[in-house]
């Protein structure tokens, strides 16, 4: 059988070009294209200005975007960086006072930038909150910080400071029997976990050592 005769290929110009005029409105409904087009040295009528008007719009989006992402990035880092400094305080409280739960209950909230703050544990402890057995396990599930936004349990946790629990941190404190760190916060930015659970990890530690004194 006879192979039918091909005619000559179309360049990629030529294709491009033959589309692009069959198409005249292909281009402006992709804007993110005139990010990877080199502009034409000229502007020569109203259609070559509109397409390198488009190209400059689409590079100030993006640089708008970038410029968002880099200012979250650095205020993201200025907060963990204030959350440490805040934590190494409140370390230095626990190391002096002679009533941890006090301490924690009292100064640690002021300290940190918190509603509130409680100690809860699985055992009867004056100044403490009671918690079952296997709660710290099943409230923290294996992670050292958690943090929650409006929490269902917070008047177990919180006791009073319930009604301020829009979010709130739960920090573990090594040890047995187990304990936590209850942290209340009114607002976002004081248990923000873009600032990371490290600073707080320490504080359960820090806490631990007050207690084992």
């Amino acid at each position: 059988m006879t192979s039918p005769i091909r005619k000559p290929a179309e360049t990629d110009d030529d294709f491009v070009e033959a589309f692009l005029s069959a198409n005249p409105g292909w281009l402006a409904e992709r804007p993110h294209l005139y990010r990877v087009l080199t502009p034409p040295l000229r502007v020569h009528g109203e259609h070559l200005a509109d397409h390198m008007a488009a190209m400059i719009r689409a590079e100030r989006v993006h640089a708008a975007a970038m410029a968002a992402r880099a200012d979250g990035v650095l205020a993201a880092g200025r907060a963990a960086a204030g959350l440490q400094t805040r934590v190494q305080a409140a370390a230095v409280a626990l190391l002096r006072t002679h009533d941890p739960i006090d301490c924690i209950t009292s100064e640690l909230p002021g300290v940190i930038a918190v509603d509130a703050a409680a100690l809860c544990i699985e055992k009867h402890q004056a100044g403490a909150r009671t918690l079952p057995p296997g709660a710290v396990a099943k409230l923290l599930g294996g992670r050292d910080v958690v943090f929650r936004t409006a929490p269902a349990d917070a008047p177990i946790l919180h006791g009073e400071a319930a009604e301020l629990a829009r979010y709130d941190a739960l920090v573990r404190v090594p040890g047995q029997p187990g304990a936590l760190l209850a942290l209340v916060a009114r607002d976002a930015v004081s248990l923000d976990p873009s600032q990371g659970a490290g600073p707080l990890a320490f504080l359960g530690r820090a806490v631990a050592a007050a207690l084992g004194r």
